[in-house]
């Protein structure tokens, strides 16, 4: 059986990572670290100014108080997995919300992948995208059509090997329906996302200012043949793009040297 370690930038008992979790179990062997707390849009940070404690909650199930997916990620591999071993894969998710377009540069769950990878590890980042921005509160939610995904890209690894090469990940987003009301898997780029400004202004108590960083709606601009990540998961299909952290523009190189030396 394969060796997976999860984490999930929504904490240790995120509802998707225990989906994720009993979904994997019956095909290979499991072992979380995650944050103690939320830590949503950390980005891919490390906590270098403090110290971290790896909390055990159950056997290889873990917590890290106030860690971020990438320090997870980080420890795992250094202190858990000793003597030169690895895991097989390293899944985080299953997010609530998604992650497409430049918001995978502020995503802790995209970030968790791409420390797995600096690392040698091949990696899956899945995301659920909400329909209402995720205000609602949702008691039961629906992970099915994310396990199923997950569950048949991990049996596809098993069975052959990474499609990627080293320094490149899955970026996956699964669309707000039911399993048998998808459309099918539409592999993707990622989506050129438009940006507002929803910082919000309140006073305190005492009179003193503070701000609140809002919600924005999934707004993007249209490629010319539909083949972004908003597009696919607006068409209802379940998105997965490739995404690798070389992020030079190798085609403004020769123009950059060019203007230099004129």
């Amino acid at each position: 059986m394969m060796k997976i370690l999860l984490t999930n930038d929504d904490g240790y008992d995120a509802v998707g990572l225990k989906a994720l979790i009993k979904a994997l179990e019956p095909i290979a062997k499991v072992m979380v670290v995650a944050p103690a707390k939320n830590k949503s849009a950390c980005g891919h940070s490390l906590t270098l100014d403090r110290p971290l404690r790896l909390i055990s909650i159950d056997d290889e199930y873990y917590k890290i108080d106030d860690a971020t997916p990438t320090d997870c990620i980080y420890l795992s591999l250094g202190h858990l997995f000793k003597n030169g071993y690895r895991p097989d894969l390293v899944i985080s998710g299953i997010n609530i919300g998604a992650n497409m377009g430049e918001d995978i540069t502020y995503s802790g769950t995209a970030s968790a992948a791409m420390e797995a990878v600096i690392h040698g590890v091949p990696a899956i980042a899945i995301s659920q995208v909400c329909k209402d921005m995720c205000r609602s509160i949702v008691v039961d939610w629906d992970f099915e059509l994310a396990c199923k995904v997950v569950v048949d890209l991990v049996n596809k690894i098993e069975n052959g090997y990474f499609p990627l090469a080293e320094r490149k990940f899955l970026n996956v987003n699964i669309p707000p329906l039911k399993a048998k009301d998808c459309n099918g898997v539409k592999i993707t780029k990622a989506g050129y996302r438009v940006y507002g400004n929803d910082a919000h202004r309140h006073t305190n108590p005492r009179g003193e200012e503070y701000y609140w960083i809002g919600l924005h709606p999934l707004s993007w601009r249209a490629s010319i043949d539909s083949s972004c990540d908003f597009e696919a998961i607006k068409n209802g299909y379940v998105s997965i793009s490739p995404i690798m952290l070389d992020m030079t523009s190798h085609s403004d190189i020769k123009d950059l040297e060019n203007w230099l030396n004129n």
